[in-house]
């Protein structure tokens, strides 16, 4: 893959909030996105986080209920019926193993995200859920605390990245529903 190559893939990287539900996701497909979070470095090289895979449509009708959708979009209750995540990877802390973990579950989601994008589907890493009703609909044991929720499927909608005007970042969905993704620039970024 070259730098083109690459920067395309992170463009097509968007966090995609509806789906086309009855394109179910293969466990061999969904198990090859989360090995890509075995090759992430890793702070003291310690690699306490772990998953589960949910693929299974009932499985997933158990967890949809404790996630939090698009904070900005007010209005929008989160996905209907038939646009809602084919799959879920519940990204977790082995709290036996580290109490913290510095920059690895970032990157690791980063990871199985391209991944994800790469095969043909999209999603949304979801930090808002009730965390007990995660723990009840997967029946984690107590010492596996969830941090990230990845929630994929065959996205729906289009998402596109538009330059930040007048200091607004929020995302927004015009009357296409379109989502539209604000984004700082080089300049913007850049201090030197």
């Amino acid at each position: 893959m070259d730098f083109t190559e690459l920067k395309g893939l992170l463009a097509r990287n968007r966090s995609y909030r509806r789906f086309d539900q009855s394109v179910r996701i293969p466990l061999a497909q969904l198990r090859e996105m989360v090995e890509l979070a075995t090759l992430t470095a890793s702070g003291r090289n310690l690699q306490p986080l772990k998953y589960v895979i949910i693929n299974d449509e009932d499985a997933c009708s158990r967890l949809f209920p404790a996630l939090a959708w698009a904070g900005y979009l007010t209005e929008w209750p989160g996905p209907a019926e038939g646009e809602r995540p084919a799959a879920y990877i519940v990204q977790l802390l082995d709290t036996e193993m580290a109490k913290d973990i510095l920059c690895d579950d970032g990157l690791q989601l980063e990871a199985i995200s391209l991944g994800a994008t790469a095969l043909g589907y999209g999603g949304c890493i979801i930090k808002a859920f009730n965390r007990q009703m995660v723990v009840d609909a997967i029946a984690l044991p107590a010492h596996l605390e969830p941090r990230y929720i990845f929630a994929l499927g065959r996205p729906v909608e289009k998402v596109v990245i538009d330059p930040i005007a007048d200091g607004d970042y929020k995302y927004w969905r015009d009357a296409e529903e379109i989502h539209h993704v604000p984004k700082r620039g080089i300049n913007e970024i850049l201090v030197n």
